[in-house]
């Protein structure tokens, strides 16, 4: 069995990567279960936590780990909190420059100790794997690109792929991976982030790859489009970054969804 019999575990849902997760019923641990083709992909999210574990980030630990020709089952300890995107708007710019600060200890991390790719030659190649096989999700593309064929959209991230090259070159950090809100747990009193879960993509990459995300995930939450240029001036001040490059962002927007599938 899967799962420590010693202890109930409660569905909490089907993630889209199809793993299965559970509380556990003392609600201080979760546990993730992957079909077989998928326990590579999980044993990597077990690699990241392991190596996070002492360097500063708020994060779960591995409490177990189980596999079998069926499938594997990561246990982990529990961050406290809801996730960020169960908050409303007003509540989430209270707990924004928290966030901020959990995603720069990770940004801050020593990039040539890290041994997770997340660069850019690795994810084009996994976007040209997901192209080829006609896996993109048309529901994580935006509006305007629903009815756009995959290899289209690929060819328009690979004609910036000089500059953004580049670019990485001198802005590599340590990136979540997939810096959304339901990855972002947060103390509905205190509004503070409590920790980063769902680190299965964490790996070196440009820092706008997080970025990218943070913005236009936090977008859906905000109020008014003040309350989102508020935001948007909040993480860059507190980032020491005087003039965000849009395009880098919108880049890493066009190939986030491309890498799914």
């Amino acid at each position: 069995m899967l799962l420590d019999r010693a202890f109930d575990w409660i569905p909490v849902k089907t993630g889209e990567s199809s793993d299965a997760v559970y509380r556990r019923s003392d609600g201080l641990a979760y546990a993730k279960i992957a079909p077989a083709h998928r326990s590579v992909d999980l044993a990597g999210e077990r690699d990241r936590l392991a190596w996070l574990n002492g360097l500063g980030a708020a994060c779960p630990e591995v409490v177990d780990w189980r596999e079998t020709e069926d499938g594997a089952c990561l246990v982990m300890t529990a961050i406290p909190g809801v996730p960020a995107v169960n908050l409303p708007g007003t509540d989430l710019l209270t707990a924004w420059p928290s966030i901020i600060r959990q995603i720069r200890i990770l940004h801050d991390l020593p990039v040539d100790q890290c041994p997770f790719d997340r660069s850019l030659t690795f994810m084009i190649k996994r976007a040209a794997d997901v192209v080829a096989r006609d896996a993109v999700n048309p529901e994580f593309l935006s509006d305007e690109d629903q009815e756009t064929p995959a290899s289209e959209l690929l060819a328009r991230v690979e004609r910036e792929l000089p500059t953004r090259f580049d670019q990485e070159a001198v802005d590599k950090v340590v990136c979540h991976g997939d810096a959304c809100m339901p990855n972002i747990m947060i103390d509905p009193i205190g509004f503070q982030c409590t920790g980063l879960i769902d680190l299965g993509r964490l790996g070196t990459a440009d820092r706008y790859a997080d970025l990218a995300l943070l913005v236009a995930n936090a977008g859906e939450s905000w109020v008014s489009r003040e309350q989102g240029a508020q935001a948007f001036a909040i993480l860059f001040d507190t980032l020491g970054i005087d003039k965000p490059d849009k395009e880098r962002l919108a880049f890493y927007l066009r190939l986030d969804p491309l890498t799914w599938g």
